[in-house]
């Protein structure tokens, strides 16, 4: 039996092997053949040379990985175990820089190779399509950066907006104001927004306009300048409403449009001018489309194989 010896001094031992080992525990039940010793900052591998020289190169890239982002966990190390090349699971070290400071010290910086690229796809266009399933960090990541362009000077003002037709509800049907019938459809906006700014200073942004939080059909007729728009959920809008939409843009503007194709709430026969929008502009020259998939889910490790298994049932009807 052969064995190879890997040190771990120069990484924390503890912050690697996650916590109660538990990502030691995802590496030995990734390499089922071998034995795996971790004890300090030294593990000990033994088995088939084959195998530990596939086991070498892997806790490499995660050794690699874990100087860089000084971070690791079980969706990290299952896309280094999974990849081809660092490229798949990595990208530019400066997309992966830290986008906000957030409340009480939180960081808030990409989290994986897709949303580092979705980073740099925004510093380059001024229209952005994020694709792709829940839990991948498409609206949280579109916040993170309209909040560092707020912070920078670089825009006024934040524009949040999304369709307000959704799982069979419609507004009208509702009690209350616009503000408390459009608030329970905002929550995943309001919720990013204040892990990145003081309840304070964000109710003042409200207040005072810096920070706009409204349904689509209020866009019409306005001319949105120097503002970073965010539309949530345009899945669901039509093609009016998209196309309304996307002519709102002024100057000095960037738009960042997030949805997923595959949680529609339009009636049937009505096109999503998301979809629509998707096969229209694909060759537009500033206009960037990030599509994020299961890989990309930063939730619990069960939303990933949830997404995959109603994928499959899906695929079978």
């Amino acid at each position: 039996m052969n064995e190879l010896i890997i040190d771990l001094s120069e990484s924390n031992p503890r912050e690697f092997f996650g916590v109660r080992n538990k990502n030691l525990a995802f590496l030995k039940k990734h390499f089922p053949k071998l034995k795996i010793v971790a004890r300090g900052s030294t593990m000990k591998v033994f088995g088939d040379e084959e195998q530990l020289q596939e086991f070498d190169k892997r806790i490499q890239m995660m050794l690699e990985h874990y100087g860089t982002y000084n971070t690791m966990d079980e969706n990290i190390m299952e896309r280094v175990l999974t990849s081809t090349s660092r490229e798949d699971y990595d990208n530019s070290k400066g997309s992966g820089d830290t986008l906000v400071h957030g409340v009480s010290g939180k960081i808030i910086k990409a989290k994986t190779p897709n949303q580092r690229k979705l980073v740099e796809l925004t510093k380059k266009n001024d229209m952005v399509f994020a694709i792709g399933p829940a839990g991948t960090g498409k609206t949280y990541m579109g916040v993170a950066m309209a909040v560092r362009a707020l912070k920078e000077k670089q825009v006024k003002r934040i524009i949040m907006t999304r369709p307000a037709v959704e799982a069979g509800e419609n507004l009208g049907f509702l009690p209350g104001d616009l503000k408390e019938k459009l608030d329970p459809y905002m929550q995943p906006i309001y919720d990013a927004l204040r892990d990145m700014i003081p309840a304070e200073k964000l109710s003042s942004y409200i207040e005072k306009g810096i920070i706009q939080i409204a349904p689509l059909a209020f866009m019409r007729g306005r001319t949105l300048d120097g503002a970073f728009v965010i539309l949530d959920e345009a899945q669901n809008t039509t093609h009016a409403q998209m196309k309304m939409f996307l002519t709102r843009m002024g100057k000095d503007a960037k738009f960042f449009i997030t949805g997923d194709p595959g949680q529609i709430d339009l009636p049937r026969r009505v096109i999503s001018g998301l979809k629509e929008a998707l096969l229209i502009l694909k060759d537009v020259d500033g206009v960037g489309m990030m599509y994020l998939d299961d890989s990309d889910v930063v939730r619990h490790r069960l939303v990933k194989k949830v997404i995959a298994a109603y994928k499959d049932i899906e695929n079978r009807n």
